[in-house]
Formats: structure tokens, C-alpha cells, sequence
């Protein structure tokens, strides 16, 4: 016969057992119940990190934009974001030279020709997070007053759909806004 725990008080019935510990049971259900509340919590964690992705690679854009325009006007000499899109995936190049000089091939890196000098590069691999798309092959910024021609729209777009664009006006200068209401920027 087990005999009975002691308590702080004196048991009732000295003839139960006390019992200590957890039945299989009671460890199953609450397993049942951490992986259940895990299950509806994954999809939020999906969303959340396709967010940070899109956001992060917008402002990496414009931070980029304005770093190439800054670069013309500090070294006096034309520099170029140059834009590529394709089955592989995306990307685009700070260089300068032509608007053709440089051009990212499907493995991320960069062929220049013609004595350009590629400045950064950013490759978006097909079915990574995000893509990189613009409205224009290149934008030149002038190196006296750090204009761009032509203007154009870049498109930050995740696999869900959602974008961020980047739009550069005739002065050299971004403003980000989003086409179907990503919290945090006006709509376009």
C-alpha cells in the first residue's frame, strides 16, 4: 500500500494517494493545444517576414537611388541605375558609362563593357521574396545638378502582390508610396 503525501494541512482521507507529476494524458493535450495555437500563429509569421522583406528592399532601393544620384554630383561624371528583369529573377546596377555598359547576368553577377565601372549590384533571384521592376531600362543622374532622365516608377513587389514604388522625379528625388495600401506608405 502507497503511502499517503504529506501536505501543509492533514488530508481528509489517509488512504488516497497522492499523486505527483503528469499523466500521458495531460501531457498530450497540452501539446495538443501549444500545436494548435502554433498552427494559426504561422501564417502571421509568413506575412510579417514577406513585410519586412518588401520594406526593407524598398528602402535599400532608395537608399541606392540616392546614393547614385549623391555619387554623379561628388564625382563629377554621369552615373546610371540601370534595371534588368527576366525569368531568372531581377536586379539592377549602379555604373556608369552608356545606358548598356553594364548588365547583371542570370547568376547575380556583372558584365561591363566599354571601360564601365559597376558601382553595386542587387540581384532578386525568381520565386525569392521579392522583385525589383521599373517602368524604364535606366535613369541617368546628371553630374552637375544631380537631375535624372528619364523619371520613372520602380516597383518593390512581393510574392503576395504587394508593392512599394519608388518614384524618382525629373530632380533626382524619391518618394515612396504603395499601389494597394501597404500600411505605412500613402496610397499611389
Amino acid at each position: 500500500m502507497k503511502t499517503p503525501c504529506r501536505r501543509l494541512s492533514r488530508p481528509i482521507n489517509r488512504s488516497i494517494p497522492c499523486h505527483r507529476g503528469l499523466t500521458l494524458i495531460e501531457c498530450l493535450v497540452a501539446l495538443a493545444i501549444v500545436i494548435t495555437l502554433l498552427g494559426s500563429a504561422l501564417p502571421s509569421f509568413g506575412k510579417l517576414a514577406e513585410r519586412r522583406h518588401l520594406e526593407g528592399t524598398a528602402a535599400q532601393l532608395a537608399t541606392d537611388i540616392q546614393h547614385t544620384r549623391s555619387l554623379a554630383v561628388a564625382q563629377a561624371d554621369g552615373q546610371r541605375l540601370s534595371f534588368r528583369a527576366d525569368a531568372a529573377g531581377s536586379c539592377y546596377v549602379v555604373h556608369d558609362g552608356p545606358a548598356n555598359a553594364c548588365r547583371c547576368q542570370a547568376s547575380g553577377a556583372v558584365q561591363c563593357v566599354g571601360g564601365a565601372q559597376s558601382r553595386r549590384t542587387v540581384f532578386f533571384p525568381a520565386g525569392g521574396p521579392v522583385q525589383v521592376r521599373a517602368n524604364v531600362g535606366s535613369i541617368l543622374f546628371h553630374p552637375v545638378h544631380g537631375t535624372s532622365t528619364p523619371t520613372g516608377t520602380l516597383r518593390v513587389v512581393a510574392r503576395s502582390g504587394a508593392a512599394v514604388h519608388q518614384i524618382v522625379n525629373i530632380m533626382g528625388r524619391t518618394r515612396a508610396c504603395s499601389p494597394n495600401g501597404v500600411t505605412g506608405y500613402p496610397t499611389c
